[in-house]
C-alpha cells in the first residue's frame, strides 16, 4: 500500500440522529477503526474529513453538537482534519494539494454515506487521477427515496451507490479482503 492515504470522510456524532431515517452497516464504525488503527502502525497518511453543513437546523452544522468526530474514529494530534461543506472533499478545501504534497497515488476511503459524500468524492478522486478504493463494510447509507417518491431502504441505496462506482471510479473492495 505504498503511496496510499486513508480517507476518513464525515464519521461524526450527528449521523446517528433519527432525523436521517434507517441505516444499513452498523458495524461500518468498528470497521472504520480497524482500518484507522492498520493505517496508523504502518504510517499511511490519514486524512479525517468533517462535513460542516450550512444549514442550521442539520444535526452536521458546526453549532450542533453532531458535528463532532465519532470517538472510535477521531482524529490523533497530527492528522489533518478538512473541513467541507459540499458533497465532494475536494470541492472547496486543499485535500488534492495535501495527497500530491504527501505523494499519495492511492486512496481508500471509508465513512458516511455511501450514495452522497462517498460517492461524490470516490468519483473526483478518480477522475483527478488517484487510484480509488472504497471499502464496502467501512461504508452505510441511509433509507431514501426514489423520483417517484417510493421509498428506498438502506441497503438497497448502499448497494446501488457502491455498484454505480464499481470499475468505472474504484475497486470496492471489503475490510478483510483489504487487511489481507
Amino acid at each position: 500500500m505504498a503511496n496510499t492515504a486513508l480517507l476518513i470522510i464525515d464519521v461524526q456524532k450527528g449521523f446517528d440522529e433519527p432525523y436521517w431515517g434507517a441505516r444499513n452497516n452498523p458495524q461500518a464504525e468498528q470497521a472504520i477503526a480497524m482500518l484507522l488503527k492498520q493505517g496508523r502502525a504502518n504510517k499511511l497518511p490519514i486524512f479525517h474529513i468533517k462535513h460542516n453543513s450550512r444549514f442550521s437546523k442539520s444535526p452536521l452544522h458546526p453549532s450542533n453538537p453532531g458535528n463532532a468526530f465519532k470517538d472510535e474514529t477521531a482524529p490523533r494530534d497530527g492528522e489533518p482534519v478538512i473541513g467541507k461543506d459540499v458533497n465532494s472533499a475536494f470541492i472547496g478545501t486543499d485535500l488534492e494539494a495535501q495527497l500530491r504534497a504527501a505523494g499519495v497515488e492511492e486512496v481508500v476511503i471509508v465513512g458516511l454515506t455511501t450514495p452522497h459524500c462517498i460517492s461524490t468524492t470516490a468519483r473526483m478522486a478518480s477522475n483527478l487521477g488517484f487510484r480509488t478504493i472504497v471499502v464496502s463494510d467501512a461504508t452505510a447509507a441511509h433509507a431514501g427515496k426514489g423520483p417517484d417518491g417510493q421509498p428506498i431502504d438502506a441497503e438497497t441505496m448502499h448497494y446501488h451507490a457502491l455498484a454505480a462506482l464499481n470499475g468505472e471510479f474504484a475497486k470496492i473492495v471489503t475490510t478483510e479482503e483489504l487487511l489481507r
